[in-house]
């Protein structure tokens, strides 16, 4: 069990690291899902993908991972406002099948569930 939770610490810090990347190469997919109601779209794009970028690169490192993990959890549930405003307004972003949209909900919970692992200590 050891080594399959290292495994998935690694594609999950990696994919962290890499969806952070992609808000600076992409921040007008990013910009286009922010709800109208937050403030200053294009710094919150660049915040939450540099924070992807760290939390993901801290939670490779063991003495780091604990907090990582609770961090990660935190900004998931911090940009769950943005995958709700995508679900609810389906038709700004025809170029995304709507079911993709809809299974982003769930999922996000799952990558919560996946984080939680890491800030137990090592079963």
């Amino acid at each position: 069990m050891h080594t399959l939770k290292l495994i998935l610490k690694w594609i999950l810090g990696i994919a962290f690291i890499a969806a952070g990347i992609n808000h600076f190469i992409n921040p007008e997919f990013y910009l286009n899902i922010m709800p109208p109601y937050l403030p200053w779209h294009l710094f919150l794009v660049y915040l939450s993908g540099f924070m992807e970028i760290v939390l993901g690169l801290m939670l490779l490192i063991p003495k780091l991972q604990k907090i990582s993990a609770w961090a990660l959890i935190a900004l998931l549930l911090a940009v769950f406002p943005a995958n709700i405003h995508m679900a609810l307004n389906t038709d700004h972003y025809p170029e995304i099948n709507p079911i993709l949209i809809f299974l982003r909900l769930p999922i996000q919970f799952v990558i919560i569930a996946w984080a939680y692992w890491y800030t137990r200590d090592n079963d």
